[in-house]
């Protein structure tokens, strides 16, 4: 069973399920959003009492549900200035060393953190020797994205590619998946370094979103762009620690990349299947 769902998702129209799928999900319906907002509440067994509006007929359309805040201090960030804090609520997938410009997936795959990038080659030689995080979004989990330290916006690109489910069972069995998947890369300038947060996207997902750019993906497109932004001056982006970043929606994965020695250790827990909660230690920094 598993070969086949594998086998299905190299066959699909993936970019039109998808980009369908988001129509749909931003439709305001009046009763018939409503109904499948409580559908997907039972279904996926989420937990209203964190959201900042636990009413499902207060949402006018699943992306606004989906995208849903959460109540003021339910996500408390760790006032430890040694640590960086989870970006997001999910899973940690994988996380570890970038050995030789390869970042590990699942057990048999390896991807190349310059085909991450987009084949940025200046951008990757930031982050040889560095380490990385990889953070899966389950549909259950809340779908803002924020900062784990406090940086200052210096690039961004978009990369087209597949929009391969992003699962654990599609992480194990697709080659470089986050990788050919499309994906929006942001690069901060901290003070431990550059800092990429790849936001990766995935079947069904709808759109990308940065708090700078608002919505980059969809439209998709064929070529790979990128945007420069000043670090100095008044026109500099400057995100607190903590700060909103971006937003999924619908579910995916952030692979963050850090430079070398950027990190000391990852915190207690932090390794595969480990639950992320925003806010949380994450990893020490030198």
């Amino acid at each position: 069973m598993d070969k086949l769902k594998i086998a299905l998702q190299y066959i699909m129209p993936k970019h039109l399920l998808s980009r369908l799928v988001g129509k749909l999900a931003a439709a305001e319906l009046g009763a018939v959003t409503t109904a499948v907002i409580k559908w997907f509440i039972k279904q996926y067994k989420i937990d209203m009492s964190e959201a900042a509006n636990s009413a499902p007929e207060s949402y006018a359309s699943f992306n606004a549900f989906f995208t849903r805040a959460l109540k003021p201090g339910i996500r408390p960030l760790c006032d430890d200035d040694d640590y960086i804090v989870h970006p997001v609520d999910g899973a940690v997938s994988q996380c570890g060393p970038i050995k030789e410009g390869r970042i590990f997936q699942a057990k048999g795959h390896e991807y190349s953190s310059l085909a991450l990038l987009g084949d940025q080659a200046d951008d990757a030689k930031r982050f040889e020797g560095g380490d990385f995080a990889t953070i899966y979004l389950a549909p259950k989990d809340y779908h803002r994205m924020h900062m784990p330290i406090k940086g200052t916006l210096s690039k961004m690109t978009y990369v087209p590619g597949e929009l391969f489910s992003v699962n654990p069972l599609t992480a194990e069995n697709v080659p470089g998946l986050f990788a050919r998947n499309e994906r929006v890369v942001a690069i901060f300038e901290t003070e431990i370094g550059p800092m990429a947060m790849v936001l990766v996207g995935a079947t069904i997902v709808a759109s990308i979103e940065t708090v700078w750019a608002g919505t980059v993906t969809p439209p998709t497109g064929k070529k790979v762009f990128t945007w420069d932004y000043p670090t100095q001056g008044p026109d500099a982006l400057t995100l607190e620690k903590g700060d909103e970043m971006g937003r999924f929606k619908l579910g995916s994965t952030v692979v963050m990349l850090f430079a070398k020695d950027a990190i000391e250790a990852f915190a207690d827990g932090v390794e595969p299947k480990a639950v992320t909660r925003m806010g949380q230690a994450f990893a020490k920094i030198d």
